[in-house]
């Protein structure tokens, strides 16, 4: 239970001449036996309590970073569907110009012809026209006709590519209209969620923030994490890069642009447990950028940290951003250098909005201070 009983069974029967406990002194024991008791059942029914609403944060962040990951799709879904709209405008205006040209030239085609008409075998030879003028007519007149015929086809295949832009133009915007419609569902199912974990935050805060302080939650966090990394230390398949990661010292960036509020191996809150990375102040939704190329090896929420997402960069160097509000990459994925991985937030039951970030190497961690330019 934490509280040993053996002093104060001693003091009994040193006051009871070592042979027996005074019945007032049974009594103390006992009720302290029950008090104990009934400490023990409401710290365990705490501690269920503590569990379910963090389970319930849980899911309610992991549905967070899903529909915000949904939402980033969408609007890339939309950007190209609205590029190619303005490519098949551009191709119907210009179909739309040839085609009033080939009009034209077909009414002039036409007009022709009826100027021209092939004149009656009777009428040649009461005309007394020299035949060899005649046959140069006729055919000059098949040349006509066979123009015409040409351009007539044309102008029917002009209509019906001209038909088939309008059909795709339509079937661009019907898709364009889906996405949208699609988009302002999952923006209500996301800040239904917001809500929802608000209200599982004030459900906990108090909880939360009692945990924060007790040295042995902090130390379970930060041994959870190391554990994982762990795991995670042992080298990927070598992958062609540019650079090795380690020939980057000096010249990285912070993932986001804030404040720092908490540096590396400073004590944390009432515990004093040193920090093993910084702490970067920040507005909710700010994008966390990769500090340089790589591959997700993980991207999932963990208790302490919330929507965690861990960068393998090779020769055995890890980068963790930690208390996202949503993740945009999954494992497996392969990012570059300054791309978005995640944006800020408080997952986890973080008391600010911001960035938790680590840098390692082997498992250890190290001071990313050491590895960036500040004014970058």
């Amino acid at each position: 239970m934490g509280i040993s009983l053996l002093p104060l069974v001693g003091l009994c029967l040193v006051l009871g001449g070592g042979n027996a406990v005074p019945a007032s002194k049974e009594e103390d024991l006992k009720a302290l036996r029950n008090r104990i008791d009934a400490l023990s059942r409401e710290l365990e029914k705490k501690e269920e309590v503590r569990k379910e609403a963090r389970d319930g944060l849980r899911e309610s962040e992991r549905a967070i970073s899903a529909a915000n990951r949904a939402l980033t799709e969408l609007r890339a879904e939309g950007d190209k569907v609205r590029g190619e709209a303005a490519a098949i405008a551009t191709r119907r205006a210009l179909l739309e110009r040839s085609l009033a040209e080939r009009e034209q030239a077909v009414g002039r085609m036409v007009a022709a012809r009826q100027a021209n008409r092939a004149p009656d075998a009777l009428r040649v030879a009461l005309s007394g026209e020299d035949p060899a003028a005649v046959a140069r007519g006729l055919h000059y007149l098949s040349y006509l006709a066979r123009a015409s015929a040409t351009m007539l086809a044309d102008y029917r295949a002009t209509l019906a590519e001209a038909a088939r832009l309008a059909g795709e133009a339509q079937a661009k915007r019907a898709r364009l209209d889906a996405l949208q419609t699609a988009s302002r569902a999952d923006r209500e199912k996301l800040l239904a969620e917001r809500r929802e974990r608000r209200r599982v935050l004030d459900q906990v805060a108090g909880e939360v923030r009692k945990s924060r302080k007790e040295i042995k939650v902090m130390r379970a966090d930060a041994a959870r994490l190391a554990h994982l990394v762990e795991e995670l230390a042992a080298p990927l398949p070598a992958q062609a890069r540019k650079e090795p990661f380690s020939k980057l010292r000096g010249r990285l960036s912070l993932p986001v642009r804030g404040e720092l509020s908490g540096r590396f191996g400073a004590p944390r809150g009432a515990a004093g447990t040193e920090a093993k990375g910084l702490f970067i102040r920040a507005p909710q939704g700010q994008p966390g950028r990769a500090i340089a190329g790589g591959e997700v090896v993980y991207a999932e929420w963990m208790r302490g940290f919330g929507n965690l997402l861990i960068l393998d960069h090779g020769e055995a160097y890890l980068s963790i951003y930690a208390n996202n509000e949503s993740l945009l990459k999954q494992v497996g994925d392969a990012v570059t250098a300054g791309e978005t991985v995640a944006t800020t937030g408080a997952s986890g039951g973080n008391e600010e909005t911001g960035l938790y970030f680590e840098m390692r190497h082997l498992g250890r961690a190290f001071d990313p201070l050491r590895w960036v330019k500040l004014n970058k």
